[in-house]
């Protein structure tokens, strides 16, 4: 009895553990499934991405459609962007946040967020009737592109092909900037005269008549060693026909629109408040910059206060240095030292950047256990642009195969000051964009669209920190070069204050440019240019401050919450293996490490 009584309980729960079993897997092969399919949806959205954006998918060594350029200022092309983001907005909803990882949850929270900000967006019209700008539009990046030593390639016949069919879709475009301007004439959306009168010499530039010297004709004149006599002859006479008959009549064209009827059109203002929508369209620009919700009023007086903040440390060098003065009269000082200005030759500036390298090498081991693979080089920025131009950094491909790299703008080398190059290389090469970017691009754990995404209050966030490292890496020993790493985060604060100044506050262009003067050392040429930098693009100088301070205050967070179990080479992993993300998205996921940390 008690034997057959054993057997029947055995026997029970053997027959449950096999449904157990069975059920267990019916939910992991679901899970499976759902996470399958929820990466073929990001998949999906990268592909189709690219094509709607084939520029990028050049700048990321993606060659599939280097000879594509689509018409971005069309009807239709602007309702294929509201279907994509639309849909897949849609089809994001369809997955639960609890059938995903955590990594998921992340890629999901990124791509709704992605979707909205685009969207609203495609709700304003400043992107289509403002197509051109002194800075920031598509064509100054092709003149980069037909310079033959940027993104697009230039090493076999299909390559040399390639450019000029994607040549002719990028005229069309030329043809609509015209119509789209000509527009935004009539409705009021038109650039202020200080930035119009910076894009007329850009055009002018672009219909030198000498083929020899035309920008365009680059690539014919470094064809690659294993190219025919016959392939050459032959690309010669298409490249200087697209030159002549195509590219200098269109410049030409649109440079004479700019210069007879778009100038005297331009307005007085500054601000883009003044614009039709013109303060809904800034509080967008806020939220999509630094991806917080806060106000311009609020910017405004963090500025305020971090100026203050700033200037109480310049005092400190100013007094270790022995200046008698004021700290407006030292910035004067340090704006004309000869002593900062002390390079005749373009090379000798690039080459200090390789040094400060050098120098800071053996401590990066100290703050960093990831490094990436990608190179990075240091150029001069192209003097068709140089003038207008700020330094910058440009990522590498996706296959590492070309490098990162970072342009300085040098109009004159014997004029160069050198005070603030340490904090730059800082912030613009290593630990800065060049880590940030590559490192992401080279993460096999992330999906690709967020291997390409770009947010500013993270990406120059992180780099403005990477400026407060200096001393970490043993840099700024020299005190002149402490204060230029200050008076970059003055910069970045100054223009918290400008930029909702001019478009919030009803700020003029010279306003902006007087309180730049009187609280950084910046060179006046240099804040020219930065003030109408902001007015081109309202709001993305805020992402900086905002995103630095952020990532400051959650290291702060880190270290006082974990004490001896704080490491900052973990917590600079935490940070940039999650690529761009918006900021809070960030905070969570530090704040989700600390908890983690502490029960360990």
């Amino acid at each position: 009895m008690i034997k057959k009584t054993l057997a029947v309980v055995f026997l029970s729960l053997l027959i449950l553990g096999c449904k157990k079993e069975v059920k267990n897997e019916g939910q992991d092969d679901k899970d499976k499934n759902i996470s399958v399919a929820f990466n073929t949806l990001l998949d999906n959205y990268y592909e189709d991405g690219l094509k709607l954006d084939p520029i990028s998918a050049t700048k990321l060594g993606d060659m599939r459609y280097n000879d594509r350029f689509p018409n971005t200022l069309s009807s239709a092309y602007k309702d294929s962007l509201k279907n994509y983001y639309t849909s897949y907005k849609a089809e994001l909803a369809r997955y639960d946040d609890a059938a995903l990882s955590e990594s998921k949850q992340m890629s999901k929270a990124v791509l709704d967020w992605e979707c909205d900000i685009n969207l609203e967006s495609l709700g304003f019209r400043n992107y289509e009737l403002f197509p051109i700008d002194q800075m920031w539009t598509i064509n100054l990046f092709m003149g980069q592109l037909a310079s033959g030593s940027g993104a697009q390639p230039f090493k076999t016949v299909e390559d040399y092909n390639n450019w000029l069919k994607r040549v002719d879709g990028y005229l069309v475009w030329m043809d609509s900037v015209e119509i789209k301007m000509r527009e935004g004439i009539k409705e009021g959306y038109v650039l202020p005269k200080s930035l119009i009168v910076k894009i007329i010499p850009q055009l002018e530039a672009m219909t030198e008549p000498t083929l020899d010297k035309h920008l365009f004709y680059s690539p014919v004149k470094n064809f690659p060693g294993d190219f025919s006599e016959e392939n050459k002859k032959q690309l010669t006479s298409a490249y200087a026909g697209m030159i002549k008959d195509k590219i200098i009549p269109a410049y030409n064209k649109l440079h004479d629109f700019m210069k007879s009827e778009y100038l005297p059109a331009g307005r007085a203002s500054s601000g883009i408040a003044d614009i039709p929508n013109g303060e809904a369209y800034y509080k967008h620009q806020i939220k999509k910059y630094t991806t917080t919700n806060m106000t311009a009023d609020e910017i405004h007086q963090l500025g305020l206060d971090e100026v203050a903040r700033i200037s109480a440390e310049m005092e400190k060098v100013k007094e270790q240095i022995g200046f008698k003065g004021d700290l407006k009269s030292f910035f004067n000082d340090v704006r004309n030292n000869k002593e900062l200005m002390p390079y005749t030759d373009a090379q000798q500036i690039i080459d200090n950047f390789y040094a400060i390298y050098e120098r800071m090498k053996p401590q990066l081991e100290k703050l960093f256990d990831k490094k990436p693979k990608t190179a990075f080089e240091v150029r001069r920025t192209e003097t068709f642009r140089e003038n207008s131009a700020s330094a910058e950094y440009n990522a590498g491909s996706l296959d590492g195969t070309r490098p990162g790299i970072f342009y300085v703008p040098i109009p004159d080398a014997k004029t160069y000051n050198v005070y603030s190059d340490e904090s730059l290389f800082l912030h613009e090469a290593i630990p800065g964009h060049h880590y940030q970017i590559s490192l992401t691009l080279e993460n096999e754990e992330l999906p690709q669209f967020r291997k390409t995404l770009w947010y500013s209050g993270y990406g120059e966030g992180w780099a403005l920190y990477a400026e407060s490292l200096g001393k970490e890496l043993g840099l700024y020993a020299n005190p002149y070069q402490y204060f230029g790493m200050l008076g970059a985060e003055m910069h970045r604060a100054v223009r918290l204050v400008v930029d909702t100044g001019l478009h919030s506050k009803g700020w003029t262009r010279e306003q902006a440019i007087q309180f730049s003067m009187d609280n950084e050392a910046e060179p006046e040429a240099g804040i020219i240019s930065e003030i109408e930098r902001y007015m081109a693009n309202p709001g993305q100088a805020l992402s900086y401050k905002i995103g630095q301070l952020k990532i400051l205050e959650l290291r702060e967070k880190a270290n006082k919450e974990l004490g001896d179990k704080f490491d900052i080479r973990q917590y600079h992993n935490q940070v940039l293996e999650t690529g761009c993300v918006p900021l809070a998205l960030l905070e969570n996921k530090i704040n989700n490490w600390i908890e983690t940390k502490k029960q360990q």
